[in-house]
């Protein structure tokens, strides 16, 4: 018993201190029909669920930044879940929000946009916006705007989180961008499995990369028994890429943890998207 109880302490230890502060990119090349020659070997860099001072502390998203920077994206996609609702005082959180993007401004590169998550919304979806918008950050709800390049473009959408919040597909991929030659559609939103009611909408059908976040990858991942921790909306796309007809979705595993300060099997994820010509 006595060794167990070691061993137990030695794994809560090691996922807890080591894990949750080990940081993954993981690469992938996305092809992506319609996508313009201007845009082939275009650089995206996801970060999600930070969840600032839960357990997320200031040096370590420090540190994700200073990854990130180094990998030079040409732009920098974030999917939802700066801080953490029921943690302390809405005013505690909301002052979260701000010490983390306050963080997040020192990201060097030109275009960086975000979505909303659901502790977010929860928090308060104005006070997170102000404070990512203010630091330079746009907030993307239920809205899209076009990246361009060498007289090409993509058009980047943003949903409101499906699980608190109102996402609207038909506002965020209104039908004057839908399907059009050379001008596909990628589209932020923060909870995963969102993806199935999405593709039951004409807006939806338009997409063809979603980026998500939510889950955590499952936060803590035995073997044989995979993730223990799951989410509403985020429990069959868990982590990573999956294609689903013409839409294909990225789950990114997060930065941050929530209800408990571990990870085990399941790393930190900075994701480093390229794009391709389809």
């Amino acid at each position: 018993m006595k060794g167990s109880l070691i061993a137990a302490a030695g794994v809560a230890l090691y996922a807890g201190e080591i894990e949750r502060h080990r940081i993954e990119v993981t690469q992938q090349e996305i092809a992506l029909r319609g996508l313009s020659a201007a845009f082939d070997g275009f650089r995206i860099a996801q970060l999600s669920d930070i969840h600032m001072n839960e357990f997320t502390e200031a040096f370590f998203l420090r540190r994700v930044v200073e990854r990130v920077n180094r990998l030079r994206p040409d732009a920098i996609f974030l999917t939802g879940d700066y801080v953490s609702d029921g943690i302390g005082s809405r005013k505690y959180a909301i002052g979260a929000a701000w010490e983390c993007a306050n963080l997040l401004r020192e990201l060097k590169c030109r275009q960086i946009f975000a979505s909303l998550g659901n502790h977010d919304v929860a928090v308060g979806a104005r006070e997170v916006t102000e404070a990512l918008t203010t630091n330079g950050i746009p907030v993307l709800n239920n809205a899209c705007l076009p990246l361009e390049r060498a007289g090409s473009r993509f058009w980047l959408a943003g949903v409101d989180d499906p699980v608190w919040g109102h996402p609207k597909p038909e506002l965020a991929i209104p039908a004057a961008i839908r399907n059009l030659p050379c001008e596909p559609v990628v589209l932020l939103c923060h909870a995963p499995d969102y993806a199935d009611q999405l593709l039951q909408t004409a807006a939806g059908s338009a997409v063809g990369l979603m980026l998500s976040g939510h889950t955590h990858g499952g936060q803590i991942r035995l073997p044989l028994l995979g993730a223990l921790m799951s989410n509403k909306l985020g429990r069959k796309y868990v982590q990573g890429g999956f294609r689903l007809g013409g839409l294909q979705l990225y789950v990114n595993r997060g930065i941050g943890t929530s209800g408990l300060p571990l990870r085990l099997d399941c790393l930190p994820e900075i994701t480093l998207l390229t794009l391709r010509r389809g």
